[in-house]
């Protein structure tokens, strides 16, 4: 076990954790520490705990300082200067009329670095947008593109509930939304019901999944056949997931009656996949697909150097980091698997290779059927040669 401490950087970001050290910190405080981009202001999230090693990332890199009230008015310094740095990004972009749409500005904390985040439809090649900011700044330059989502998790906004979005309020990753949990909910497959304020398959669905899940297990689907307590068979008209009651048609005589049951009452086969009751449309069906794949992507992907901005080689710390998360172990089971597959080639080669026997050297000596060959030749140029040419060649 070792004791360490829960910070955050950005609202809903990622919580990392540092070393505490010998500092009393609680919940709530702000911290100085050391990060792969420099020195940053964190906000303490969780206090002092215990937790087990394989759950850090080593090295543990510790608290440089509790934040003082010096260092609480330099970080709403460089709040008060991003937006400034916003406005003078957002019209150098429209000096050089690039197809790219401007997020959100960011200082690091020590001012080493400005972050510009910014979404675009493909890849924008923005150089010379580059040395224009690094020209007026007077310090680094990084543009960073990001996707839809990332885009709505920064700037916020109301969801359709009513509600801040989750992504901005609480989510701090993104998890992947697919359709088969609207279906399981029983939810519309309507695109724009079930899509959230970025155009991708809502967040929220992923929250009570595993609820559905472990509830529906319980309950039949509807028209399936089941048998009632008092012996009668029925088709299942409605299921209430959240009261666990199942509708059931019940013939009597000429006429149909319809019950209500308790799940556990009633005796069922259940069958495979929930069925869709709505009726969907191609077209529908195809946004909603192309909404998954497009989820799939951004879940999966993460941010990347646009197009004119070089990548940051990572220092020492960082490649042990990625060493001490298994990169080495793969890369030495690569490289074994390549000597294994060299080693199968050569010995193919080799089996199939004749084997070379050294020869008996012998004396060249020409042959008499090359000497005829070559005294008809010459006898035959001295027959066609002009009448008075000299004679050029020997028999």
């Amino acid at each position: 076990m070792i004791k360490v401490i829960g910070v955050r950087f950005r609202t809903a970001g990622k919580v990392y954790y540092f070393d505490p050290l010998e500092f009393e910190i609680k919940k709530g405080d702000h911290v100085i520490v050391e990060t792969a981009r420099g020195i940053e202001f964190g906000t303490v999230v969780g206090g002092i705990k215990q937790v087990a090693n394989d759950e850090v990332v080593q090295p543990l890199k510790p608290v440089l300082r509790v934040a003082s009230e010096r260092d609480v008015e330099q970080e709403a310094d460089n709040k008060r200067r991003e937006k400034e740095a916003y406005r003078i990004c957002l019209e150098k972009i429209r000096e050089h009329e690039l197809d790219m749409k401007l997020i959100d500005a960011e200082y690091t904390f020590d001012n080493n670095k400005v972050l510009f985040y910014f979404t675009a439809e493909g890849r924008i090649d923005f150089r010379e947008l580059v040395k224009d900011l690094a020209a007026i700044f007077k310090t680094r330059i990084e543009l960073r593109q990001i996707g839809v989502r990332d885009e709505t998790k920064m700037i916020g906004g109301i969801g359709m509930c009513g509600r801040p979005l989750c992504c901005h309020a609480h989510l701090s990753d993104f998890m992947p939304v697919s359709i088969k949990m609207a279906k399981e909910q029983n939810l519309s497959l309507n695109p724009t019901k079930i899509s959230g304020v970025c155009g991708r398959l809502m967040c929220c669905l992923n929250h009570e999944e595993e609820t559905y899940e472990n509830l529906n297990k319980n309950l039949p689907h509807v028209g399936d056949r089941v048998i009632c307590p008092d012996g009668v068979q029925g088709e299942v008209n409605n299921v209430n997931v959240l009261r666990q009651l199942v509708k059931v048609v019940v013939e009597k005589g000429d006429s149909k009656e319809i019950h209500e049951y308790k799940a556990g009452e009633i005796r069922f086969v259940r069958r495979g996949h929930r069925q869709v009751q709505e009726e969907v449309s191609a077209e529908e069906l195809r946004a909603l697909e192309l909404m998954e794949k497009q989820d799939k992507m951004d879940s999966e992907t993460e941010e990347k150097p646009a197009k004119g901005q070089r990548k940051e080689r990572p220092n020492r710390e960082e490649r042990k980091e990625r060493e001490n998360k298994g990169e080495r172990k793969e890369r030495s089971d690569r490289e074994n698997k390549g000597e294994r597959s060299d080693r199968k080639y050569r010995d193919r080669k080799e089996a199939a290779q004749p084997i070379e026997q050294p020869l008996e050297q012998k004396e060249e000596v020409p042959s008499e059927g090359g000497r005829n060959r070559k005294r008809n030749h010459y006898r035959n140029r001295r027959r066609n040669r002009p009448e008075g040419a000299k004679e050029q060649y020997e028999s």
